[in-house]
């Protein structure tokens, strides 16, 4: 702005000097072309012999008249009169007192009058900016052209003055911007920047993390604000930690305080159902649910410890190198069983060749039994295929079922502790309800995915993703999360975040950022 400002002036000032150069030389040499024609206007024509003193008299005249006598040059130029020199100058070298072309021809073809800026020299200076005004001056005696030439030295030189002002000027102001600029940011960006690093921190954990406040003005009272919000957030974290910690204790203690008449009744149960054979028939079903449901308490006992554990962060990773195949095997071998009970055929899919993977065996297969088990339960009795693919940096394993299936809003409840889909539904394998959840921990500890598909009627897939060795992060999965043979009818059978952007295929969620589903 400021340079757009300067070359403003500086053009409003150029213009201004030129126009009234202009106009005072073209009033000079309209003064001039009457005088020369009135000089001249007594003579007998061109053979006279006082034509060429009077010529030489007006031209001495004529370059003694006007304020700046000694700053401009007079020419009077003729072709006709070979008596006469074909130019008259005084002062000067006639030679060095050119008129420009392109103006000799304007007065040439018969124009009253004309000016032009040119660069040119009446001496034996460099050749400077100049102001030349001509006009054609006919008399008895024959055609003589005026030329005037003004030299615009003043003008250059207030020009440049002007420059050299308005650089000054310039430069002061920009010193000024930069002062103004950093009182603004001291006073203003700096406690916003201060304000930023004290959240970071915040953020980080430092909860101790104040800001400083310095006098009344809203900055100040921003700090305060900042500061009052940064203690109620503390003091809510404080309380939701403690309240998370009794929690946690709490389950913890239940459960170990649970085993010891939870053994007491599993023996005595035993003990019962060695002898049920000799009950009555109601006796002997009584016996039977008694031992089943001490089983499933000692189950959800064990998955409670294990949540706990997740909560506390005391859970600690196992990894060793592990052929992923055996797993499946022993998960598919484990529930076959259960499946054939039901009606379910399990279809494995797996490839010839060892899949090494370094994980943690025990909670690989942990998994898998949830996700087979939790297929069979809502399968409707149809196959279970279990898919098992790698490359270079993960493994993935694909559950799918073609049961109920997902039904839309009720995704982002299926990893919930506890969550059914449907509470009505009887049970088949005594499930806890925690089962996908300790499973979705179980991924994470591994820096894995547990992802899920599913829509109603068409089943549902649930797809476990690992890395294959550790530290590696996983940008993309060696089986797709949506089944092939789902069709492209059902864009939004995904249930979750999504990916930006247009798609022709199933909608799947960014693996990274969510694991969505809707089985509990």
């Amino acid at each position: 702005m400021t340079v757009a400002l300067g070359l403003f002036v500086v053009h409003r000032v150029t213009d201004g000097l030129v126009a009234a150069e202009r106009e005072q030389a073209l009033a000079q040499l309209a003064s001039g072309a009457n005088y020369l024609g009135n000089e001249l206007y007594g003579l007998n024509g061109p053979d006279d012999p006082d034509l060429d003193s009077t010529v030489r008299l007006a031209v001495a005249n004529l370059s003694a008249s006007g304020a700046r006598s000694a700053d401009f040059a007079v020419a009077v130029q003729q072709t006709e009169n070979a008596r006469l020199p074909a130019k008259y100058v005084l002062r000067y070298e006639a030679d060095d007192v050119r008129p420009p072309a392109a103006l000799a021809r304007l007065i040439a073809s018969g124009e009253q009058r004309g000016y032009e800026f040119t660069r040119t020299t009446v001496d034996e200076r460099p050749a400077r900016p100049f102001l030349v005004a001509a006009a054609p001056v006919e008399t008895k005696a024959g055609r003589f052209d005026l030329y005037y030439y003004f030299p615009l030295d003043d003008q250059v030189a207030t020009v440049g003055l002007v420059q050299n002002s308005l650089t000054a000027i310039g430069a002061l102001l920009l010193l000024l911007l930069a002062a103004i600029a950093g009182i603004v940011t001291r006073q203003v960006v700096t406690p916003v920047r201060v304000a930023a690093r004290t959240a970071e921190r915040l953020s980080a954990g430092l909860l101790e993390e104040r800001m400083v406040v310095r006098g009344e003005d809203e900055l100040a009272r921003l700090a305060h604000s900042f500061n009052q919000m940064a203690a109620n957030l503390q003091r809510q974290i404080v309380q939701l930690e403690n309240l998370s910690r009794l929690q946690q204790r709490f389950t913890s203690d239940v459960s170990h305080e649970l085993r010891t008449p939870l053994t007491t009744v599993r023996m005595a149960a035993d003990v019962i159902q060695m002898s049920a054979d000799t009950f009555p028939p109601a006796l002997a079903r009584s016996t039977e649910l008694l031992s089943a449901e001490v089983d499933r308490f000692e189950s959800l006992l064990n998955d409670l410890l294990e949540i706990s554990r997740y909560d506390s962060g005391a859970a600690v990773l196992e990894p060793e190198d592990t052929d992923v195949r055996t797993l499946v095997t022993r998960t598919v071998d484990g529930l076959s069983q259960l499946a054939g009970r039901i009606g379910s055929t399990l279809e494995v899919h797996m490839p010839d060749d060892a899949v090494i993977a370094e994980v943690d065996p025990r909670r690989v297969e942990r998994i898998l039994r949830n996700l087979v088990g939790n297929a069979i339960e809502h399968g409707e009795g149809r196959p279970v295929r279990i898919t098992l693919a790698s490359d270079a940096d993960a493994v993935a394993i694909t559950v799918r079922d073609y049961g109920v299936g997902l039904r839309p809003g009720e995704a982002q409840a299926v990893f919930d502790r506890f969550w059914r889909a449907d509470p009505s539904r009887a049970r088949q394998t005594g499930g806890t309800g925690l089962g996908l959840s300790i499973s979705r921990e179980d991924a994470r500890l591994h820096d894995g995915w547990l992802q899920v598909w599913g829509w109603p009627g068409l089943g549902a897939q649930f797809r476990l993703t690992l890395p294959a060795r550790r530290g590696v992060r996983l940008t993309s999965a060696p089986l797709p999360l949506a089944p092939g043979d789902a069709g492209t009818r059902y864009p939004r059978a995904i249930e979750g975040p999504r990916i930006e952007g247009p798609r022709t295929e199933p909608v799947i969620p960014h693996p990274a950022d969510t694991e969505v589903g809707n089985r509990g």
